[in-house]
């Protein structure tokens, strides 16, 4: 059974990005969205006119901070082969009901992503906007960086994430 990552969020979180689980780069490097071809960082850095990627993890996480958006998975284990949503299995969720206590001030939850957005009926019942935007994955290729970037902006435009 693969183990997740501890939820990045701070009291002062408005917006939380929950992904699916984390990918083999993520788990072997204990970070968020550790593939070098997820477009998490490089949106947050067009979004934010601020180069988060050639910022180590605990610098980006710290800007992340600063913006009050927090990083967090629905699934807190699973089973599965590689990295795809679609190879997970028994998966064990995360208590996303614990959010509002994490975030007193959580405004907005944003699913990254289908696998993510199946649980969208536990964060609707928190009482905070809940979107689903296109995954990040370099499994979604789909989506032009340019498609999710409009997504992404969309979203984050409506809540006070400026630090």
């Amino acid at each position: 059974m693969l183990q997740g990552l501890a939820p990045v969020i701070a009291a002062d979180t408005r917006l939380v990005i929950l992904g699916s689980f984390p990918g083999a780069a993520s788990l072997a490097a204990q970070q968020y969205y550790g593939h070098p071809r997820n477009n998490l960082w490089p949106l947050l850095s067009a979004l934010w006119n601020e180069d988060l990627v050639a910022l180590d993890y605990a610098q980006r996480l710290a800007a992340l901070e600063r913006h009050r958006v927090g990083l967090w998975d629905v699934y807190r284990s699973c089973e599965r082969e590689g990295s795809l949503d679609s190879a997970i299995r028994v998966p064990v969720p995360n208590d996303l009901a614990r959010l509002s206590q994490l975030a007193p001030r959580l405004q907005a939850v944003a699913h990254n992503g289908g696998e993510s957005a199946r649980v969208r009926r536990i964060t609707d019942q928190l009482g905070v906007d809940v979107h689903t935007l296109p995954s990040t994955s370099p499994a979604n290729a789909s989506w032009s960086f340019a498609r999710k970037l409009d997504a992404w902006r969309t979203v984050f435009s409506r809540y006070d994430l400026a630090p």
